[in-house]
């Protein structure tokens, strides 16, 4: 006998028991973004890897680590999208969408990353995204935060989420600092682990970022990005605070939340919760003016955001937050081949007349007891009855599955009103 194919490690099915909940999480986003006139845009889940190395960077963990690269038969190399802001912005180029326009977009799909599968954590994982092209002031990043802040309240979740902000000004001022850092950690280089080692020279703000308990002490006492903020990013920072008080949304600022890559600049932001433990990142978000001229586009401001779903689900169900999703069904059970085809024509009459009705005709030549417990496990509310005398007679069986009740009998013209009148 041969072996059971089974999943790649880190790559989860989701059973049609989980789906629901999937889809209540999507729902809450797309209505979220909608409100906010945000389009929808979707692009290749495979690129070219030279996108990912110039956007993302060759001294980063993400390229040199955990990217699904291969040559296809042509012998380029591909790779799978490890995330989506490196396609959004090669798909606006190449399609015209920045010529002059200003773009507000959102996408949602699995991005891959070769990494130690954990809690929350997965090798393919479902990721929300936003992007924007065009704003070049503090409005749009308070926007972006205030859906975020919206979509934590549409879900019940806003009391256990918190904000954290910080400035990371322009790459000339972050040189300044980066050139202070490599100073500083040089002093200390046998305490440094092997990836802080790694970065010192070429990467030094990541070391701010390092989850290496042991390092914070160091961390600590080294040199903070914002003594070498100018005048006009500090203004710029002080705006933004201003503009979450006057939404009343609070924040906290962390002077170590950093990105390593050069092309953020001022705002960088995380949603953040204890509730995951050590997985304590819900979203993240940045300024990324430089990114599109460094993919062969003229310069465009953009800031852009991305949320883990199985993080969020994580959340939800640590929370017992997720609610019941029920929808009103209807079974119908029939027995005999004339039944059968009048089922099926009924259903579509039913789904035609309430689209909101989620309504199953029996396809199996099963007994009317084996049919009433399928019924009865699919989680209908109601149970119509058709078999050889109700087809002689043009009446159908009414039966209530979840309340203690007297199975009826209605002519069939009447079950569309009785519908009206008891369940829709």
């Amino acid at each position: 006998m041969s072996k059971q194919i089974q999943a790649i490690r880190g790559m989860n099915d989701i059973l049609p028991e989980a789906t629901s909940h999937w889809q209540f999480i999507e729902k809450k986003f797309i209505e979220c973004v909608t409100a906010y006139a945000y389009q929808e845009i979707r692009f290749p889940i495979v690129e070219s890897t030279h996108l990912f190395k110039r956007s993302i960077g060759e001294v980063t963990d993400i390229v040199e680590k955990e990217m699904y690269t291969f040559s296809d038969l042509n012998g380029d190399s591909l790779t799978l999208r490890p995330e989506g802001t490196a396609g959004c912005v090669r798909a606006c180029l190449q399609q015209g969408l920045l010529h002059n326009k200003t773009q507000k977009l959102w996408y949602c799909g699995p991005m891959f990353r070769h990494e130690k599968p954990q809690k929350g954590r997965y090798r393919q994982f479902q990721q929300f995204g936003i992007e924007t092209f065009g704003f070049d002031g503090v409005a749009i990043e308070l926007e972006l935060i205030q859906i975020c802040h919206e979509l934590w309240d549409s879900l019940g979740l806003s009391g256990y989420i918190q904000l954290e902000i910080n400035s990371i000004g322009t790459i000339e001022e972050r040189n300044q600092h980066k050139t202070a850092l490599i100073e500083y950690f040089t002093q200390y280089v046998d305490q440094l682990d092997d990836d802080s080692k790694r970065r010192l020279s070429k990467n030094p703000l990541r070391i701010l970022d390092s989850k290496n308990k042991a390092l914070k002490p160091l961390i600590n006492k080294a040199p903070k990005l914002s003594d070498y903020l100018s005048v006009e990013s500090k203004h710029h920072f002080e705006s933004l605070c201003h503009g979450l008080e006057a939404l009343n949304i609070n924040y906290t600022i962390n002077p170590y939340l950093v990105r390593g890559l050069d092309y953020y600049s001022h705002t960088v932001f995380e949603w953040t919760t204890q509730a995951l433990g050590a997985q304590g990142t819900v979203c993240a978000g940045g300024r990324y003016d430089s990114l599109v001229e460094q993919l062969g586009g003229k310069p465009v401001p953009a800031m852009g955001l991305a949320m883990g779903m199985e993080r969020i689900l994580l959340m939800l169900q640590e929370l017992d937050k997720l609610p019941g999703l029920s929808q009103d069904a209807i079974y119908i059970i029939n027995l005999g081949e004339t039944a059968q085809i009048q089922a099926l024509k009924l259903a579509a009459t039913l789904r035609k007349a309430y689209p909101s009705l989620q309504v199953e005709a029996n396809c199996l030549d099963a007994s009317f007891k084996s049919q009433f417990k399928k019924a009865d496990k699919s989680g209908a509310v109601l149970a119509l009855i058709l078999g050889e005398d109700e087809v002689k007679s043009g009446t159908i069986g009414v039966k209530w599955l979840r309340k203690e009740s007297e199975q009826l009998t209605l002519k069939q013209s009447e079950l569309l009103a009785f519908l009206q009148d008891n369940l829709v």
